[in-house]
Protein backbone atom coordinates (compact mmCIF):
# COMPACT_ATOMS: atom_id res chain seq x y z
CA UNK A 1 0.00 0.00 0.00
CA UNK A 2 1.43 3.51 -0.81
CA UNK A 3 0.61 6.43 1.78
CA UNK A 4 -0.23 10.27 0.81
CA UNK A 5 0.75 12.60 3.11
CA UNK A 6 -0.53 15.65 3.71
CA UNK A 7 1.50 19.26 4.10
CA UNK A 8 1.44 18.84 7.37
CA UNK A 9 3.25 15.17 7.25
CA UNK A 10 5.35 16.28 4.42
CA UNK A 11 7.03 19.02 6.82
CA UNK A 12 7.45 16.53 9.62
CA UNK A 13 9.27 14.45 6.90
CA UNK A 14 11.56 17.54 5.85
CA UNK A 15 12.12 17.97 9.57
CA UNK A 16 13.80 14.14 9.64
CA UNK A 17 15.44 15.03 6.64
CA UNK A 18 17.12 17.86 7.51
CA UNK A 19 18.55 16.49 10.64
CA UNK A 20 19.56 13.68 8.74
CA UNK A 21 21.68 15.75 6.27
CA UNK A 22 23.15 17.84 9.08
CA UNK A 23 24.30 14.84 10.77
CA UNK A 24 25.86 14.03 7.45
CA UNK A 25 27.27 17.52 7.61
CA UNK A 26 28.29 17.01 10.95
CA UNK A 27 30.31 13.65 9.92
CA UNK A 28 31.68 15.60 7.16
CA UNK A 29 33.63 18.23 9.50
CA UNK A 30 35.10 15.65 11.06
CA UNK A 31 36.24 13.05 8.39
CA UNK A 32 39.78 12.67 7.91
CA UNK A 33 42.87 9.96 7.69
CA UNK A 34 43.62 8.22 10.65
CA UNK A 35 39.71 8.16 12.21
CA UNK A 36 37.68 4.88 12.04
CA UNK A 37 33.69 4.52 11.08
CA UNK A 38 33.30 3.30 14.10
CA UNK A 39 33.92 7.08 15.61
CA UNK A 40 32.13 8.70 13.26
CA UNK A 41 29.38 6.71 13.95
CA UNK A 42 29.38 7.29 17.82
CA UNK A 43 29.39 10.86 17.32
CA UNK A 44 26.40 10.83 14.58
CA UNK A 45 24.58 8.95 17.34
CA UNK A 46 25.18 11.45 20.09
CA UNK A 47 24.26 14.05 17.74
CA UNK A 48 21.02 13.12 16.12
CA UNK A 49 20.17 12.29 20.11
CA UNK A 50 21.47 15.95 20.98
CA UNK A 51 18.75 16.92 18.47
CA UNK A 52 15.81 15.16 19.23
CA UNK A 53 16.08 12.59 17.01
CA UNK A 54 16.29 8.86 17.31
CA UNK A 55 19.00 7.03 15.07
CA UNK A 56 16.56 4.93 12.88
CA UNK A 57 19.01 2.71 11.22
CA UNK A 58 20.34 1.20 14.60
CA UNK A 59 18.62 -1.58 15.21
CA UNK A 60 16.66 -1.75 11.96
CA UNK A 61 16.13 -5.35 11.12
CA UNK A 62 19.18 -6.09 13.35
CA UNK A 63 21.80 -3.13 11.95
CA UNK A 64 24.13 -2.82 14.40
CA UNK A 65 25.11 1.73 13.72
CA UNK A 66 23.80 4.88 13.48
CA UNK A 67 25.66 5.25 9.58
CA UNK A 68 26.07 2.71 6.67
CA UNK A 69 29.39 3.42 6.50
CA UNK A 70 30.75 2.23 2.72
CA UNK A 71 33.93 3.11 1.58
CA UNK A 72 35.59 2.28 -2.33
CA UNK A 73 34.21 -0.98 -3.28
CA UNK A 74 30.81 -1.17 -0.74
CA UNK A 75 28.44 -0.27 -2.19
CA UNK A 76 25.89 0.06 0.50
CA UNK A 77 25.24 -1.38 4.47
CA UNK A 78 28.77 -1.21 5.32
CA UNK A 79 29.11 -1.63 8.89
CA UNK A 80 31.19 0.96 10.77
CA UNK A 81 34.36 -0.82 12.07
CA UNK A 82 38.00 0.16 13.38
CA UNK A 83 39.26 0.57 10.09
CA UNK A 84 41.31 4.03 9.53
CA UNK A 85 40.22 6.13 7.06
CA UNK A 86 42.47 6.35 3.87
CA UNK A 87 43.52 9.48 2.41
CA UNK A 88 42.44 8.36 -0.71
CA UNK A 89 38.92 6.76 -0.05
CA UNK A 90 36.01 7.61 -1.04
CA UNK A 91 32.80 6.71 1.26
CA UNK A 92 29.47 6.54 0.77
CA UNK A 93 27.31 7.72 4.14
CA UNK A 94 23.63 6.82 4.50
CA UNK A 95 21.84 7.86 7.47
CA UNK A 96 18.39 8.21 8.86
CA UNK A 97 16.85 9.72 11.10
CA UNK A 98 13.49 8.88 13.23
CA UNK A 99 11.98 12.74 14.66
CA UNK A 100 8.43 13.46 15.95
CA UNK A 101 7.04 9.74 14.41
CA UNK A 102 8.49 10.46 11.19
CA UNK A 103 11.95 9.31 9.46
CA UNK A 104 14.16 11.27 7.11
CA UNK A 105 16.57 9.54 4.85
CA UNK A 106 19.46 10.62 2.45
CA UNK A 107 23.08 9.91 1.78
CA UNK A 108 25.77 11.23 0.45
CA UNK A 109 29.52 10.03 -1.29
CA UNK A 110 32.61 12.28 0.27
CA UNK A 111 35.73 12.04 -1.28
CA UNK A 112 39.35 12.07 0.83
CA UNK A 113 41.28 14.63 -0.62
CA UNK A 114 43.98 11.92 -2.03
CA UNK A 115 41.21 10.66 -4.64
CA UNK A 116 40.87 13.94 -6.41
CA UNK A 117 43.65 13.29 -9.08
CA UNK A 118 41.81 9.94 -10.08
CA UNK A 119 39.82 10.90 -13.02
CA UNK A 120 37.75 8.36 -13.33
CA UNK A 121 36.61 8.29 -10.08
CA UNK A 122 35.95 11.42 -9.70
CA UNK A 123 33.97 11.01 -12.60
CA UNK A 124 31.53 8.59 -11.55
CA UNK A 125 31.16 10.55 -8.01
CA UNK A 126 30.04 13.60 -10.44
CA UNK A 127 28.10 11.73 -12.35
CA UNK A 128 26.02 9.64 -10.00
CA UNK A 129 25.61 12.96 -8.35
CA UNK A 130 24.14 14.57 -11.77
CA UNK A 131 22.05 11.34 -12.45
CA UNK A 132 19.99 11.96 -9.29
CA UNK A 133 19.05 15.62 -10.02
CA UNK A 134 18.06 13.71 -13.73
CA UNK A 135 15.66 11.26 -11.69
CA UNK A 136 14.23 14.13 -9.52
CA UNK A 137 13.11 16.36 -12.35
CA UNK A 138 11.35 12.87 -13.51
CA UNK A 139 9.22 12.60 -9.88
CA UNK A 140 6.50 15.03 -10.89
CA UNK A 141 2.46 13.90 -10.60
CA UNK A 142 1.57 12.19 -13.41
CA UNK A 143 4.63 10.19 -14.32
CA UNK A 144 5.50 6.83 -13.27
CA UNK A 145 8.13 5.39 -11.02
CA UNK A 146 9.80 4.06 -14.22
CA UNK A 147 10.17 7.34 -15.65
CA UNK A 148 12.40 8.08 -12.83
CA UNK A 149 14.14 4.66 -13.29
CA UNK A 150 15.03 5.14 -16.85
CA UNK A 151 16.54 8.71 -16.16
CA UNK A 152 19.15 7.34 -14.11
CA UNK A 153 19.80 3.84 -15.95
CA UNK A 154 19.40 6.13 -19.58
CA UNK A 155 22.30 8.28 -18.25
CA UNK A 156 24.74 6.05 -15.97
CA UNK A 157 24.57 3.22 -18.47
CA UNK A 158 23.62 3.87 -21.53
CA UNK A 159 25.43 7.27 -21.70
CA UNK A 160 27.95 6.39 -19.46
CA UNK A 161 28.76 3.05 -19.28
CA UNK A 162 28.64 1.90 -15.60
CA UNK A 163 27.30 -0.40 -13.92
CA UNK A 164 23.96 -0.34 -11.78
CA UNK A 165 22.94 -2.52 -9.08
CA UNK A 166 19.43 -4.32 -9.66
CA UNK A 167 19.01 -5.58 -6.56
CA UNK A 168 19.05 -2.27 -4.48
CA UNK A 169 16.15 0.33 -4.66
CA UNK A 170 15.30 3.41 -3.75
CA UNK A 171 11.24 3.49 -1.56
CA UNK A 172 8.77 5.32 0.07
CA UNK A 173 9.24 7.38 2.94
CA UNK A 174 6.71 8.11 5.99
CA UNK A 175 5.96 6.88 9.51
CA UNK A 176 8.10 3.64 8.23
CA UNK A 177 11.78 4.44 7.46
CA UNK A 178 10.88 1.72 4.37
CA UNK A 179 7.54 2.18 2.56
CA UNK A 180 6.31 1.44 -1.01
CA UNK A 181 6.79 1.56 -4.01
CA UNK A 182 10.31 0.50 -4.40
CA UNK A 183 12.31 2.63 -6.56
CA UNK A 184 14.73 1.07 -9.00
CA UNK A 185 17.66 2.80 -10.76
CA UNK A 186 16.28 1.29 -14.03
CA UNK A 187 13.56 0.85 -16.03
CA UNK A 188 11.11 1.25 -18.26
CA UNK A 189 9.38 4.70 -19.07
CA UNK A 190 5.88 4.92 -18.67
CA UNK A 191 5.74 1.60 -16.89
CA UNK A 192 5.14 1.53 -12.80
CA UNK A 193 3.24 2.83 -10.24
CA UNK A 194 1.92 6.15 -10.82
CA UNK A 195 3.25 9.17 -8.93
CA UNK A 196 0.89 11.55 -7.30
CA UNK A 197 0.87 14.21 -5.65
CA UNK A 198 1.54 13.48 -1.69
CA UNK A 199 3.58 10.90 -2.20
CA UNK A 200 7.19 10.82 -0.62
CA UNK A 201 10.22 8.54 -2.06
CA UNK A 202 13.68 8.45 -1.65
CA UNK A 203 15.14 8.16 -5.11
CA UNK A 204 19.23 6.74 -4.23
CA UNK A 205 21.50 5.88 -7.68
CA UNK A 206 23.98 3.06 -6.22
CA UNK A 207 26.53 2.81 -9.21
CA UNK A 208 29.62 1.15 -10.13
CA UNK A 209 32.82 2.13 -11.64
CA UNK A 210 32.66 -1.36 -13.27
CA UNK A 211 29.87 -4.40 -13.52
CA UNK A 212 26.94 -4.08 -12.15
CA UNK A 213 27.38 -7.44 -10.19
CA UNK A 214 27.68 -7.01 -6.75
CA UNK A 215 28.23 -9.53 -3.49
CA UNK A 216 26.69 -9.37 0.64
CA UNK A 217 29.98 -10.57 2.58
CA UNK A 218 29.44 -12.79 5.75
CA UNK A 219 28.01 -10.00 8.14
CA UNK A 220 24.77 -9.89 6.22
CA UNK A 221 24.82 -6.73 5.40
CA UNK A 222 27.55 -5.42 3.25
CA UNK A 223 27.32 -4.78 0.07
CA UNK A 224 30.69 -4.69 -2.21
CA UNK A 225 31.32 -4.40 -5.87
CA UNK A 226 31.67 -8.39 -6.95
CA UNK A 227 34.74 -6.71 -9.52
CA UNK A 228 35.99 -4.95 -6.76
CA UNK A 229 35.90 -1.21 -8.42
CA UNK A 230 34.08 1.64 -6.81
CA UNK A 231 31.24 2.61 -6.44
CA UNK A 232 28.84 5.25 -5.55
CA UNK A 233 25.72 6.24 -3.72
CA UNK A 234 23.64 9.47 -3.36
CA UNK A 235 20.20 9.76 -1.88
CA UNK A 236 17.71 12.57 -1.67
CA UNK A 237 13.83 12.62 -0.22
CA UNK A 238 11.48 13.90 -2.07
CA UNK A 239 7.70 14.63 -2.07
CA UNK A 240 5.88 14.07 -5.52
CA UNK A 241 4.28 17.35 -6.08
CA UNK A 242 1.82 18.89 -9.87
CA UNK A 243 4.81 21.40 -10.94
CA UNK A 244 8.16 20.09 -9.95
CA UNK A 245 9.29 17.34 -6.85
CA UNK A 246 9.90 19.23 -3.52
CA UNK A 247 13.16 18.15 -2.46
CA UNK A 248 12.90 17.69 1.23
CA UNK A 249 16.67 16.74 2.21
CA UNK A 250 19.69 18.84 1.42
CA UNK A 251 22.71 18.25 0.57
CA UNK A 252 24.00 21.79 0.09
CA UNK A 253 24.77 21.64 4.36
CA UNK A 254 26.78 18.93 3.84
CA UNK A 255 28.88 20.46 0.64
CA UNK A 256 29.35 23.38 3.00
CA UNK A 257 30.74 21.02 5.91
CA UNK A 258 33.13 19.69 2.64
CA UNK A 259 34.47 22.76 1.22
CA UNK A 260 35.22 23.78 5.12
CA UNK A 261 37.30 20.69 5.59
CA UNK A 262 41.17 20.47 4.13
CA UNK A 263 40.87 16.62 4.03
CA UNK A 264 37.92 16.66 1.56
CA UNK A 265 37.68 17.72 -1.59
CA UNK A 266 34.39 18.31 -3.31
CA UNK A 267 32.45 16.61 -5.93
CA UNK A 268 31.31 18.96 -9.25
Amino acid sequence: MIFYKTDEEIEKIRKACLLVCDTLAYVGSLMKPGLTGLYLDNQAETFIRDNGGVPAFKGYRGFPATLCFSPNLTVVHGIPNDREIQEDDVIAVDCGVELDNYFGDAAYTFALNGIGSNDAVMKLLSDTKKSLYLAIEQAVHGKRVGDVAFAVQDYCERQCGYGIVRELTGHGVGRQLHEEPDVPNYGRRGQGPKLLDGMVIAIEPMINLGKKDIVMLADNWTINTKDGKQSAHYEHSIAIRKQKADILSDHIRIEDAIINNAELTIVP
